[in-house]
């Protein structure tokens, strides 16, 4: 090597294995590291996303369950059709995307616990369920018990199983996030140090030789140069519609779900207030699913100002709107019911949470329906942001391997000729 280096020819045969050996580098590294982004990217899209939001629809149809079971209860013996297909419809969804997120969450040992977790408990809470209604047909007051025991296991065993499964998955989404959002660093660096060994090996030439070109280190040197072009502006066009559909569509969806929760919660224990008619307090002596109403009613307040700030058109942020009108008047309508019920009038109570019109449920009715077009609004934001972010990187793993093979044969030719020059 040392003998090499004292000529100018084995000078030259070093510069040219070296220059070639960092554009080579160059391509593998920028197409190792694309390719792991654009997997996670992918992920965002088609895997990790999905999960999170089938965990949050088994939450949702969970606390809808709940919520109809309350419902239902409450018209009496003679249930109304629509209700019980309500109820069935929300356990039988629930089920289905147990069955798939069990399929897809391999990897995740606590998605598996808390899937187990749902599997478990659900048949139970629904035998209670089942048992409420038939105590209930026969005017038996045992079945309020029963409905209470079941909305406890709802309450303590169920939803936080779920919670627990959402978050999980939601988790895994933000890993996915960081990992295609992570600059290639590695890629951007021998990228810079290979186009300066390019262009100090022509200056180098330049100089001896007093030619300006040429032509296999130019079309090396060009190649080099849209591989690193494309790779800092792929990669910073793909963060930055990924970040979009985090910002603007994954948050919003969480936000908007956790209201969509926060209502449903807070129809099932307005429902329960009157099931129990006081039978279950506080420590300090108030009712505990009127003071559980009061909550989940406060919670659904700011999540829903939340999802207004982030909101980023008016398509997403009028249903949002409207559903805070809604929930102004679901307000009114139950402080009404809850006089109605403590002067002694229970039927008129009833009415004025379960009838048909003018009632508090018409109010939840009508949050739940807004809530449902702007998730679905969100959704859309999300899918359409984080494709463009997982498009921006197709193409350029092979691409980037390719063009470097040809400037690794564009800076081989270019050094052969000024060897050719000294036989």
């Amino acid at each position: 090597m040392r003998a090499a280096a004292s000529t100018e020819p084995g000078r030259l045969w070093i510069i040219g294995t070296v220059v070639a050996v960092l554009v080579v580098a160059f391509g593998s590294i920028t197409a190792w590291e694309i390719s792991d982004r654009s997997a996670a990217a992918d992920d965002v899209v088609s895997r990790s996303q999905p999960l999170s939001a089938d965990a949050a629809s088994i939450y949702r149809s969970l606390a809808d369950a709940d919520t109809a079971a309350a419902s239902g209860f409450l018209a009496g013996g003679q249930e109304p059709l629509d209700v019980r297909r309500r109820y069935d419809t929300d356990i039988a969804t629930a089920s289905r995307l147990l069955v798939k997120a069990a399929a897809n969450t391999s990897g995740s040992a606590e998605s598996a616990q808390q899937i187990a977790t749902l599997n478990e408990q659900l048949p139970l809470y629904n035998g209670l369920v089942e048992q409420a209604r038939a105590n209930n047909r026969q005017g038996f007051p045992v079945g309020g018990a029963y409905l209470r025991f079941a909305n406890q296991k709802m309450s303590t065993s169920l939803l936080p199983a779920a919670q627990k499964l959402y978050e999980a998955e939601t988790g895994r989404l933000y890993d996915d996030y960081d990992q295609a959002d992570a600059w290639p660093y590695a890629a951007t660096a021998v990228g810079v140090v290979a186009l300066g060994g390019l262009v100090w090996v022509q200056r180098r030439n330049y100089l001896r030789t007093n030619r300006v070109f040429n032509h296999g280190l130019l079309a090396a040197t060009a190649a080099s140069t849209v591989v690193l072009l494309w790779l800092v502006v792929g990669h910073a066009v793909a963060s930055s519609d990924l970040t979009t559909s985090r910002t603007h569509g994954q948050e919003s969806l969480k936000v908007l779900n956790d209201a969509r929760i926060s209502s449903l919660q807070a129809r099932a224990n307005e429902n329960l207030t009157l099931v129990a008619r006081g039978a279950v307090l506080t420590p300090d002596g108030k009712d505990l699913y009127e003071a559980e109403f009061t909550k989940e009613m406060s919670s659904l307040s700011g999540r829903l100002d939340a999802a207004v700030r982030l909101a980023d058109d008016g398509t997403g942020r009028t249903p949002v709107q409207s559903a805070q009108g809604d929930m102004a008047e679901w307000r009114k309508r139950h402080a009404t019911a809850r006089k109605t019920d403590d002067s002694g009038d229970y039927d008129g109570a009833l009415t004025q949470v379960i009838g048909a019109k003018g009632s508090t449920g018409e109010c939840f009715d009508q949050v739940d329906k807004a809530l449902d077009t702007a998730i679905a609004h969100e959704q859309h934001e999300f899918t359409t942001a984080a494709s463009d972010g997982r498009g921006a990187l197709t193409g350029l793993p092979l691409g980037a391997a390719v063009l470097a093979v040809l400037a690794a044969a564009g800076a081989a030719v270019g050094i052969s000729r000024r060897l050719a020059e000294y036989r």
